[in-house]
């Protein structure tokens, strides 16, 4: 009897340990990769030691971006909707503790949201099919600051500390916004900088005196001197239909993503040359960097992975096999 009961006790314990493994497993960790599945409607909660999916969470119609609050706890999405019949009105919220999707932020009039950025714990967005960037502020659960920007499919946008930064696709331009000293009654003083043709993906450099742009129909990448406001050089870097730029942490390096090859591009920033050309995939998206700089995470859209690439030797180090339509990613740390 004793060898019985001490075998059950054994096997019960053998399995209360196993329970115990697949509950932590399942909790969000932190760091947590996160990655949209456009395509599945899901947000992907990724273990980035691993690079396993822990968890998926509903992140509501067409999602394109995310980002997280600054206590690593809840994300914010953009449900975008633009090439469909009905243009997308909605943030989608996540709480990623509980790994579940809370209400969506009506917003209205405010169409088609895509590009996010999350600044003093308030949520920026472009609204594409209203002309405007908006704000969000997350304690009072309202929108507390519109702005009009009357250009042609404003997709992203990098919030700085007084300028606020926009790419016009279908106007060729960057939008420069500046905090307005003069008594200009909207505050803000608007400047648009004509590039290549489609300026989608792009980015500020760390030390705030560049801005390059990745023109989606031309294959270029206009190098914008944000002081004078103008185009100081253009780089031919051949992509088909480049998504989104980035630069490292260090400014070293800007890693470009063409959706048409499923390349990834990577620049020398100072010799302004490419130096490498990695093809992890066929569709390549979003961009991620690590905080550190010592890796790049890449959404290969038509493939349904992450491809993880070395910053050190530019190789591929593991691939995250995701949903479908893989795209926006954001690093969530919880505090």
């Amino acid at each position: 009897m004793t060898k019985i009961c001490a075998g059950v006790f054994a096997l019960v314990g053998g399995l209360a340990f196993s329970l115990t493994i697949v509950a932590a497993a399942a909790q969000t960790p932190s760091p947590a990769l996160l990655v949209l599945e456009k395509d599945d409607k899901k947000l992907a909660i990724v273990d980035p030691v691993s690079f396993k999916v822990v968890a998926r969470v509903d992140a509501g119609d067409d999602p394109h971006e995310v980002v997280v609050s600054d206590d690593g706890k809840f994300a914010y999405i953009s449900n975008y909707g633009a090439f469909g019949q009905n243009l997308g009105h909605t943030l989608s919220v996540v709480d990623l503790v509980g790994q579940k999707r809370l209400a969506s932020v009506e917003l209205g009039a405010l169409l088609a949201p895509h590009g996010l950025e999350l600044v003093d714990g308030k949520v920026y967005f472009t609204a594409e099919g209203s002309k405007v960037i908006a704000r969000y502020d997350p304690v009072s659960q309202k929108i507390d600051w519109v702005l009009g920007i009357g250009q042609n499919r404003t997709h992203m946008l990098v919030v700085g500390k007084d300028r606020i930064f926009t790419s016009n696709v279908n106007s060729d331009d960057i939008g420069i916004l500046e905090r307005d000293k003069s008594g200009d009654t909207s505050g803000w003083m608007e400047s648009y900088v004509t590039v290549g043709k489609g300026p989608e993906g792009f980015d500020v450099s760390p030390d705030g005196k560049e801005l390059w742009a990745a023109n989606s129909h031309d294959g270029t990448i206009s190098i914008v001197d944000i002081a004078s406001k103008k185009v100081r050089q253009t780089l031919d870097i051949h992509t088909k239909r480049s998504n989104r730029l980035k630069f490292t942490p260090d400014g070293r390096l800007a890693l470009i993503s063409d959706l048409g090859t499923g390349e990834l591009v990577i620049v020398d920033v100072a010799a302004r040359k490419e130096i490498k050309r990695l093809a992890p995939g066929t569709g390549a998206a979003g961009i991620l960097i690590a905080p550190d700089g010592s890796r790049a995470y890449v959404a290969e859209s038509r493939d349904g992975h992450v491809s993880v690439i070395d910053l050190k030797s530019f190789a591929v180090i593991a691939t995250i096999e995701t949903g479908k339509g893989p795209d926006g990613m954001a690093l969530a740390v919880r505090k």
